[in-house]
């Protein structure tokens, strides 16, 4: 099978773990499971994974580490499972940059449902970048706009200040950009996340364009993405998604 469906599975639970890889490669995914963050570190240094499913509670290193070293140094999505139902827990994993939480013992169907719809929205923006290449074939970047970088999963300033985004990070940007200049509602932008409608989404959202703020800030060039009170956000100036 190719990459397009590869995913890694993270938990110590041997029966749990092979219950996961046998439901999932019956849904049509290519997985491979290990029982620990060192086996795990050592696999995805070797091969290429699109989607890695983790444990919180490991033996040898708390997942959330996993999550955020996932966040900072590869493409992978990442799907948190955990018995800890705290909200606080919940805005760690997202914080740290999980996809979807779901809480243990998960039904292995809304496990497989979710891994589908992280995928699927992923195909569609890819999708749709396309289709924006394709009917500006010829468009010249002018430098005083913003660029979305899709390959290299950067946000280029006019002033070419370069800042490497998270796989969330660039599906916010990305469904700004899209509609740049225009108001994108939080019920939307929480859904192209896949975040709950809820008071813990949209935290996670908040948190998501803060962490993005900082990132700039650090560099002393300011995002114009604009909190539109009541309402939503909007990327206020010219950005090209190339």
């Amino acid at each position: 099978m190719s990459n397009s469906n590869r995913i890694i599975v993270v938990e110590d639970d041997r029966d749990f773990r092979e219950s996961i890889i046998e439901y999932l490669v019956l849904s049509g995914f290519d997985v491979v499971g290990v029982e620990s963050a060192m086996e795990f570190y050592r696999t995805i240094a070797e091969q290429n994974f699109l989607l890695a499913i983790l444990d919180i509670g490991l033996p040898d290193q708390n997942g959330l580490v996993l999550a955020e070293y996932v966040r900072n140094n590869t493409d992978m999505r990442i799907v948190m499972l955990t018995a800890q139902s705290a909200q606080a827990s919940k805005i760690s994993a997202y914080r740290a940059g999980a996809d979807i939480y779901l809480l243990k013992p998960v039904d292995l169907s809304e496990l497989s449902a979710s891994i589908q719809s992280i995928l699927g929205r992923l195909d569609a923006q890819h999708a749709s970048s396309e289709e924006i290449k394709k009917a500006e074939p010829f468009r010249e970047i002018e430098q005083k706009n913003w660029r979305l970088l899709r390959n290299e999963r950067t946000l280029c300033s006019p002033t070419e200040n370069r800042i490497k985004l998270t796989a969330k990070e660039f599906d916010l940007v990305e469904a700004l950009a899209l509609h740049h200049n225009s108001t994108i509602k939080r019920q939307n932008l929480l859904t192209s996340l896949d975040y709950e409608n809820s008071d813990f989404g949209n935290r996670a959202l908040d948190a998501l364009i803060h962490r993005l703020r900082r990132k700039y800030e650090e560099i002393n060039v300011k995002i114009p993405i604009k909190t539109v009170h009541g309402s939503g956000y909007c990327f206020s100036a010219p950005v090209i998604i190339v």
